[in-house]
């Protein structure tokens, strides 16, 4: 029998567009076997329910399928997720709120991950295994992201990006990864509040996030690019629609035995 994977999390709200504070739209579950890290994207309309709101119900959902059905495909979880949330609140796909997924799933022999959107998964063990979706990444990079109208036009399209909102089929378009479980260490799945530190920023590599993680606690880590956002406040030297974003991070510790501290059960 594996050991029991010790799991900590950090999270730290960010601001709106309007540089004022608000709620955090990250949203963690912890499970037995998984982990579910949702982002939910900022509503660019009023008239849409906050992104937030909407990961809120899509974790929640996430959650309760993962416990029911523990052995079923990840993505097809997602589906029928994400299916789940729109017909329980009518929404309907292109004029709905929209989410990230990261999920991290566990059973004695294999690890299995799956990534929508930019919410990556970082696995450590003998090497280093990124499980990102960087598809939202190159449409910035290449300049065609620059309007809200923009975004609606290449979200969940063929030749644009896909992300958890109200059409199920998007959960298709998800990346997953299994490793074997006595393989890996250890592994961190983050939100792109804490991972454009490490990706963009370059302030350090994720094997010293993780040290970082291990030794201090995640929100080392999540303190440490937002002290950087702190010394760059007009997005001079890092260009971003907000001055800080919000993080959640997860340390999910393999190599530490988090049963061995557990009471004995009683005879």
């Amino acid at each position: 029998m594996f050991a029991v994977p010790e799991i900590k999390v950090a999270e730290q709200a960010g601001v709106g567009l309007d540089g004022r504070p608000r709620p955090t739209e990250d949203h963690v579950v912890v499970l037995d076997n998984a982990v579910v890290l949702l982002d939910g994207a900022t509503s660019p309309s009023p008239d849409l329910p906050p992104g937030g709101w909407y990961a809120g119900l899509l974790a929640e959902e996430l959650g309760r399928v993962l416990r029911e059905r523990p052995a079923d495909d990840l993505r097809l979880l997602l589906s029928d997720a994400i299916a789940a949330v729109a017909g329980m609140h009518g929404l309907h796909p292109g004029a709905s709120p929209s989410s990230t997924v990261a999920l991290l799933r566990w059973d004695d022999e294999r690890v299995d991950g799956l990534v929508l959107a930019d919410s990556p998964i970082v696995a450590f063990g003998q090497t280093m295994d990124r499980l990102a979706d960087d598809r939202l990444a190159l449409l910035r990079v290449a300049g065609r992201l620059g309007t809200a109208a923009e975004v609606r036009a290449l979200r969940n399209r063929p030749e644009g990006f896909w992300v958890a909102e109200a059409d199920p089929a998007a959960a298709s378009h998800a990346l997953t990864r299994s490793w074997p479980r006595s393989s890996l260490d250890a592994v961190l799945l983050a939100t792109d509040g804490v991972s454009v530190g490490i990706d963009d920023y370059q302030l350090f590599g994720w094997p010293e996030a993780l040290r970082l993680a291990r030794e201090q606690g995640p929100s080392a880590v999540c303190d440490a690019v937002r002290r950087a956002e702190y010394g760059d406040p007009l997005g001079e030297r890092w260009p971003r629609a907000k001055r800080h974003d919000d993080q959640a991070l997860v340390l999910v510790d393999f190599a530490t035995d988090v049963s061995a501290h557990l009471p004995a059960a009683s005879a």
